[in-house]
């Protein structure tokens, strides 16, 4: 099998053409390490690890141009190579490829999702609801709530905007209903309204 022509198909990928007709998909990367030219011969091994070796850096760049949108966790990005087309195997070699080189960290990514919606006046509980339909794991879940700051400023100011009567038992007991919808628990949303001298259903 000869190479016939090495051709840019795309700014990140080339096209390799051999006699008879065959076209391999590959990136710079890969052919340059396979040290391919027009003219050279490959037997079946060498075409075979061509064939791998291409298809393992378009995997990693696919992932790249990924996350190059914006971040994800682990179980996210491997959800989405498998929706594109990657196999199993492939997919948790590119998550792992791309977690040893630091494009990856859970860790990371965790703590600044859970700043994100405390910083918008979420409670814990929705926190962690995002968390983990991100795909971050219990144990991560749970220590990255435990790091989070108390978030009474923003409960206190979520109320100072709509109580209007801290007497009125409807207007306190929808605005309950809506902190409880936010992810807060019952025993903040109680201690905030009792800063508001609010009559709750226990006075």
């Amino acid at each position: 099998m000869v190479v016939t022509a090495i051709k840019q198909s795309s700014p990140d990928r080339l096209t390799v053409e051999f006699d008879g007709g065959e076209t391999l998909v590959s990136t710079l990367g890969a052919v340059t390490d396979a040290r391919l030219y027009v003219g050279l011969e490959l037997d079946e091994e060498a075409f075979g690890e061509l064939k791998r070796s291409s298809s393992k850096a378009l995997d990693r760049q696919k992932a790249l141009e990924i996350l190059s949108r914006r971040p994800y966790s682990r179980r996210e990005l491997k959800d989405k190579l498998l929706r594109r087309g990657t196999d199993e195997q492939s997919a948790e070699e590119c998550i792992q490829w791309l977690s040893e080189r630091g494009f990856l960290d859970d860790e990371e990514y965790a703590g600044a999702v859970a700043r994100h919606y405390a910083a918008k006046g979420y409670g814990a509980g929705r926190v962690k609801t995002e968390l983990r339909r991100r795909g971050i794991e219990r144990e991560l879940s749970d220590e990255t709530l435990a790091a989070l700051p108390e978030n009474t400023e923003k409960i206190d100011a979520y109320i100072a905007r709509r109580l209007r009567d801290p007497s009125d038992r409807d207007s306190v007991r929808k605005i309950s209903a809506a902190l409880f919808r936010r992810g807060y628990s019952w025993d903040e949303i109680r201690a905030a309204l009792r800063r508001f001298d609010t009559e709750t259903e226990e006075d």
